[in-house]
């Protein structure tokens, strides 16, 4: 007798449409040995934590061998594990057991450059201008007297110009910090091998790459001037020479190709800081599967901001079949939280907003109010690790133990964005970062995240904690937030109100005043409490469902 074929589950292929990943930043997340420093075996004592959590993948920053210029994002080796973080073969116990909970697993995969301690490029550096081994970077020589001048006028993202000299006169391209040497994308060699990588990965079982700066990695060969003052993230206009260039998108192309060949679903998720309306480039059947949505963890907590965000992102995605991402907060930007708490709830850069009041209680309250919107909306979510604590932006960080190149790179100007990585919470000091509690955490911890801890969250029904599982819940568990329905409803002012699937809707009042709730309806989840007569109060967020 003949086994029947497998029934092939489409369901699982398609996870990641509406799939809540949480962000681990490795170096933070949780030390296992006790030096200090986050590390894969402590991540592996908190899978339970996240399973229970229920979040259905988690995303890890880059956890390969590096010198740590810019936290990681400088890789020597992508095809190992950094000594402090643990070994290859953790990795695949890693990857094995978080499979087993449940989880799937997504690395952090960082194309444009590698750090200067990489083989290729000490193997560029002590070859020949021309040669083979120099073709697999972006070297030129200079302009003025001697070629002492740099190629061009470009800025790096770090502070000072995008060029170092080597010692043989010719210069070197690097967008962010000089120990960041950008990698030529028009070279086959390249190529070829971060397709390498990327079966590596893939073939231990990853589930997923996070692409960082997908946008910028191909350069207009010709490197013209750009005449402007200083960095920029995107590219205002078409024709830039070094953001979102159409070359980017044949590489993408290949990596779905490879991604596609593996018989479970292997995804990608684009760091690509583009104009609106752009970001629909980047994904569909034949690139990549969905993209970060900077537009709505940039904007203002103020609802007709909210919404404009929302519609044009569900709009322009879905003329290209991809679903939305939703996130609040990461690794490069403020905590939201402390946002929330400002007058100016849309400025996110850590360095432009330090110094200006915050109102945590406020900001803890918008942001409970903001999290189960964004719990609520169709499509995909990510957490930043310690969000659903409640963490705040940490910043009076003493200067002696602040690590971002930012710092350096700005003459000591520019604090940069360590205040959102300081390591994450336990119980007792250092807080349950470590199980030995000897040395002391990379970036020192505020002494009242003592009152922020998981244990202290899980004792509380009303914690940060306790709604982020509930939220999380009902998302795996009601049939009205498992599809993409999504329709706007009639709301006062100030307020936003919508329905998803069969009679499910979230309500949110950013009006400054309590408001009634619509007719008809029955609370399932809410941020905050409601009034006595059973108002929405102010900075809240209610799911509710039609009696």
């Amino acid at each position: 007798m003949t086994n029947p074929t497998p029934t092939h589950d489409a369901a699982a292929d398609s996870w990641w449409r509406s799939a809540t990943i949480y962000q681990v930043y490795i170096r933070s997340f949780a030390d296992g040995d006790g030096d200090g420093t986050g590390d894969i075996a402590g991540l592996r004592s908190r899978l339970r934590y996240l399973a229970h959590l229920g979040v259905d993948a988690i995303w890890i920053n880059p956890w390969y061998p590096s010198p740590l210029a810019d936290g990681g994002y400088d890789v020597s080796d992508f095809r190992d594990i950094h000594p402090a973080y643990g070994t290859l073969d953790e990795a695949r116990k890693l990857i094995t057991e978080a499979h087993g909970l449940g989880l799937r697993v997504i690395l952090d995969i960082v194309p444009n450059h590698v750090s200067d301690q990489h083989a290729w490029f000490q193997e560029a550096l002590a070859a020949a201008p021309g040669s083979p081994e120099r073709k697999r970077f972006i070297f030129r020589d200079g302009k003025g007297e001697n070629g002492s001048l740099p190629p061009n006028d470009w800025h790096a993202a770090f502070g000072g110009p995008t060029w170092t000299r080597t010692p043989d006169g010719q210069w070197y391209l690097h967008l962010f910090a000089p120990e960041q040497p950008d990698l030529n994308w028009d070279n086959g060699e390249v190529r070829a091998e971060f397709e390498s990588i990327l079966r590596f990965w893939f073939d231990l079982g990853v589930d997923g790459f996070r692409i960082d700066v997908a946008h910028g990695m191909v350069k207009d060969p010709a490197l013209p001037d750009l005449g402007l003052t200083e960095f920029s993230v995107i590219a205002h206009e078409d024709g830039h020479p070094h953001w979102d260039r159409d070359g980017v998108h044949d590489v993408f192309r290949s990596w779905r190709a490879i991604a596609d060949s593996y018989p479970d679903p292997r995804v990608f998720v684009a760091e690509a800081h583009v104009r609106p309306g752009r970001l629909p480039d980047y994904l569909g059947a034949d690139e990549l599967h969905t993209a970060f949505n900077f537009d709505f963890l940039k904007c203002a907590l103020e609802a007709d901001k909210l919404r404009e965000v929302i519609d044009r992102t569900i709009t322009d995605l879905a003329k290209v079949g991809a679903p939305a991402t939703w996130v609040l907060s990461n690794h490069d930007e403020a905590r939201h939280v402390t946002r929330y708490g400002r007058a100016h709830t849309g400025v996110t850069t850590p360095a432009l907003d330090q110094g200006h009041p915050t109102d945590l209680t406020l900001g803890t309250r918008r942001a409970r109010a903001a999290a189960l919107l964004m719990l609520a909306l169709p499509g995909g979510a990510y957490i930043y690790q310690g969000e659903e604590l409640g963490l705040y932006e940490v910043e009076d960080l003493p200067d002696s133990a602040l690590q971002d190149p930012t710092w350096e790179r700005s003459g000591h100007t520019v604090r940069g964005r360590d205040g959102c990585r300081v390591p994450w919470t336990g119980d007792t000091p250092p807080f349950g970062f470590s199980t030995f509690g000897s040395a002391m955490p990379w970036l020192p911890q505020p002494d009242d995240w003592k009152s922020y801890t998981a244990e202290a969250n899980q004792a509380d029904r009303t914690s940060m904690l306790q709604l982020y599982r509930s939220a999380l819940r009902l998302r795996r568990t009601n049939p009205d937030l498992r599809g993409e329905e999504f329709r706007w409803l009639d709301s006062p002012a100030g307020t936003l109100l919508f329905e998803r699937g069969n009679g499910l809707l979230c309500a949110v009042n950013l009006s400054g005043r309590p408001i009634p709730l619509p007719d008809a309806t029955s609370p399932l989840l809410a941020s905050g409490p409601l009034t006595k007569d059973g108002l929405l109060t102010a900075d809240t967020t209610v799911l509710l469902h039609r009696d």
